[in-house]
């Protein structure tokens, strides 16, 4: 009789999110393979691809196929928020850190889930995070107003060898209004994090009340609570970031006139008992990761 073989348990489990993006799930699924990841190995992590009620959902067998470490889950619901799904992924994860891509249209850059892997080894319980990006020159919800859609981000990821070297996404990228200053001020939200899967379910996940197309601001909810907890210690990758396509966001691909920022605000100061305010953190980060030359602009923004 064979042998067969034991799956190792995965160190890091990946929490990926998808809303109708057949066409931006293909890259951003790319960029969570070790084809384009660097310094990591198939065994050491899993992908858990949720599927958050998508009327165009993705195909599983082909998901299934980009990597034996991917796993597939439709999440029926009804709710224009992405907090079951993520809350059904953090349950489904066999890893004792969770990363959480709350938004299934961003493209890593190549180190992240090496340095991930790394800040465990070196912090009690790290909360690792990175800047978010847009693709294009300008941010896309000012872009799309001049013209910028899905044909024209096509043939600007087409002008750089990106699944070669992904740092080479930065050269056709801009600063999201989240991270707008850089590697080195405080944010308040990434879309690219990784904590303890027990300190993610000692705050309940993703509070569910959120009901906000897009989820609100709970993606901030979160954050807040580990970047103000003492037994955290947040840490900063530099020179990686998440590149976000163009697909229709809510929030990030409507004018800035058309924002849902009150809306949001209101449903937050509804369960919260305040509006969300941008104190500074009680700890500055740790810093974390290689200044690349692709990325050296943005670790001080020009003045």
């Amino acid at each position: 009789m064979p042998l067969l073989r034991r799956t190792p348990r995965p160190k890091i489990s990946v929490v990926v999110i998808f809303y109708n993006m057949r066409r931006e799930a293909a890259r951003t699924l790319y960029s969570l393979t070790t084809r384009y990841q660097q310094g990591i190995s198939e065994d050491d992590y899993e992908v858990l691809v949720i599927d958050s009620g998508s009327q165009e959902p993705l195909d599983k067998n082909h998901v299934t196929s980009l990597q034996r470490n991917f796993r597939y889950q439709f999440v029926e619901t009804s709710l224009p928020t992405p907090c079951q799904a993520m809350n059904t992924g953090i349950e489904m994860a066999r890893g004792k850190t969770v990363a959480c891509l709350v938004d299934g249209a961003r493209i890593l850059s190549p180190g992240i889930l090496q340095n991930m892997q790394r800040a465990t080894m070196l912090f009690k319980r790290p909360l690792v995070y990175t800047i978010g990006m847009h693709l294009g020159s300008i941010r896309q919800n000012q872009a799309m107003q001049e013209g910028y859609d899905q044909h024209i981000e096509d043939e600007l990821l087409a002008s750089v060898d990106w699944q070669q070297n992904g740092y080479s996404l930065f050269d056709i990228a801009c600063l999201a209004g989240s991270s707008k200053d850089g590697f080195i001020n405080p944010i308040y939200e990434s879309n690219c994090f990784s904590v303890a899967r027990s300190a993610l379910l000692d705050i309940g996940g993703f509070d569910e009340a959120f009901q906000s197309p897009g989820g609100g601001l709970v993606n901030l909810d979160v954050f807040r609570k580990f970047t103000t907890d003492p037994d955290i210690s947040p840490v900063m990758l530099v020179g990686e970031a998440t590149f976000h396509q163009f697909h229709g966001g809510v929030s990030t691909n409507v004018p800035v006139a058309d924002s849902p920022w009150k809306k949001y605000q209101a449903e937050y100061a509804a369960l919260r008992g305040q509006e969300f305010d941008f104190i500074g953190f009680p700890s500055p980060p740790y810093i974390m990761g290689e200044l690349r030359e692709e990325s050296r602009r943005f670790f001080l923004p020009p003045v």
